[in-house]
């Protein structure tokens, strides 16, 4: 086929002669598709759909709240053209942070731990994020390891000027998740009954809660936390290996009545659930969507069968590789 040169199609650039080319790879974050449970899905139940965020740039639902922290910090003058970002993350904000601050420009500082995979801080330090590693209690999620971590953030956000995204308190994120409810609204035309995700900063199920409820008053959100530490249900702070969830702490932008009701799924039952998504439904995801699987299979054997249920895959399960082949052995 000879090669027709662009002047030739009457396109004055690439972009109008290729409508689908981008030349900024934020531009690919969000509109992520959505899939229908097939054979996980239980008989006389609810329907259970899928939001797949692997499909996002690093693999995370995360790169739509870092865009969103970091897009508002420069928009009103917190973080300058080219100056510094620093955060303390379980791995997968920390990613997004280093890809959407490799784009703009802005070097990063990242506190993070040796309990979170290896391949979510190996991923920040290709992305170019200077790590600063905080030991953990044998590779546990506890409430001080949490603490510890935001509490060096500050220090070097004190010492060194730069802007501390403090993902904990930050509302910004807040707008990314209400377009992603909006998403979901518009994918499952207006069709959806319950709302099931786990809670790490409270941030996505704040977003989709408010978002949801306003399009439709009567959809039920479920929030999941980890067996092992049920703080939000009242119970005593503990450690589990849930990725990105259970801080230990009632974090900042939880509120009472965000969720219509808690589910408490163990560290076994996330790496399971995780396992079986992969093997029966080809979706290779983490720890906190096997969690999230979990309690949406909980909440659809109590719906009728007509009604819809909506979840997340985090993440992709490329992140956890060595995890869960340790479980797999």
């Amino acid at each position: 086929m000879a090669f027709v040169p662009l002047g030739s199609t009457g396109a004055s650039s690439y972009s109008d002669a290729m409508p689908d080319l981008h030349d900024d790879i934020l531009a690919l974050v969000g509109n992520t598709p959505m899939l229908e449970l097939r054979r996980i899905q239980p008989p006389n139940a609810a329907r259970i759909l899928v939001k797949l965020e692997s499909q996002n740039p690093t693999g995370s639902m995360k790169d739509r709240m870092a865009l969103a922290m970091v897009a508002a910090a420069e928009s009103d003058g917190r973080l300058p053209a080219g100056g510094a970002v620093v955060e303390y993350t379980g791995g997968s904000t920390g990613v997004s942070l280093a890809l959407v601050c490799a784009v703009k420009g802005h070097p990063l500082h990242i506190v993070t731990s040796d309990a979170f995979s290896k391949e979510k801080l190996d991923h920040m330090r290709v992305l170019g994020a200077r790590l600063q590693i905080v030991a953990s209690d044998e590779g546990r999620m506890t409430e001080s390891l949490t603490r510890q971590m935001i509490e060096a953030a500050r220090v070097i956000a004190r010492d060194t000027g730069a802007f501390w995204a403090d993902q904990m308190r930050n509302r910004d994120q807040v707008t990314a998740y209400h377009l992603m409810a909006e998403e979901i609204w518009r994918q499952t035309g207006g069709c959806i009954d319950g709302f099931v995700q786990s809670v790490g900063t409270a941030g996505s199920l704040r977003g989709h809660a408010e978002r949801l409820r306003s399009l439709n008053p009567g959809v039920q959100i479920v929030a999941v936390e980890p067996r092992e530490s049920p703080v939000l249900s009242g119970g005593p702070s503990g450690a589990h290996r849930i990725d990105g969830v259970g801080a230990g702490f009632v974090v900042p932008l939880w509120q009472d009545g965000l969720a219509d009701r808690i589910e408490l799924v163990s560290t076994d039952e996330a790496v399971a659930m995780a396992l079986r998504l992969a093997r029966e439904e080809g979706v290779f995801a983490g720890t906190s969507s096997g969690a999230n699987l979990v309690a949406a299979l909980r909440l659809a054997e109590q719906l009728s069968p007509g009604a819809t249920i909506v979840t997340v895959a985090c993440d992709t399960g490329m992140k956890y590789l060595k995890s869960l082949g340790a479980v797999m052995g």
